[in-house]
């Protein structure tokens, strides 16, 4: 039966066996040189997939942790600041309420000698108005008695004025 199939469809057994030894070789062949070099190939490249997709992994890895000591690292800088800041704000009103108690303290010193100016200026002129209330008192006395007064009646006629003046 498979000899009247063989014959039907008109196979030579002879051209078919060298067929299948010529294919034989054939595969041998690209089997030993092509297929296998080529699967190594497939292999390593493989590997070096896996390698690039592991080392992607660990790079992804230390980016995060990276990240996150920066976020860290900008935390810590950002309180740092707002410390120092917090410091400069009080060191500045520290030294303001100094500059403010020394110019307060100017001002009591400058308003002291003012008073103390003003006080010996109004001692100054009252002693100045005796003086010509007591000359104008002699001058008038010896108009109205219409003679010269004595350097003692002068001074006790000064004298009397002063003390009306000065009560």
């Amino acid at each position: 039966m498979i000899s009247d199939t063989a014959a039907t469809f008109g196979v030579t057994w002879q051209l078919f066996i060298s067929q299948v030894i010529s294919f034989c070789i054939v595969a041998f062949l690209l089997h030993r040189f092509a297929y296998k070099p080529i699967l190594t190939v497939l292999d390593e490249r493989k590997q070096r997939i896996a390698e690039s997709i592991a080392n992607a992994e660990k790079i992804k890895q230390q980016l995060a942790e990276a990240e996150a000591s920066r976020k860290e690292t900008m935390q810590k800088a950002n309180a740092d600041a707002l410390k120092l800041i917090e410091e400069a704000r009080a060191a500045a009103a520290r030294v303001q309420e100094q500059e403010t108690q020394k110019a307060i303290a100017a001002a009591e010193q400058i308003i002291a000698k003012a008073r103390e100016a003003s006080q010996a200026d109004y001692e100054r002129m009252k002693q100045d108005l005796r003086r010509e209330m007591g000359r104008l008192a002699v001058d008038i006395a010896s108009r109205v008695t219409g003679k010269i007064l004595t350097v003692d009646d002068q001074r006790r006629l000064a004298d009397e004025t002063n003390k009306q003046i000065a009560a």
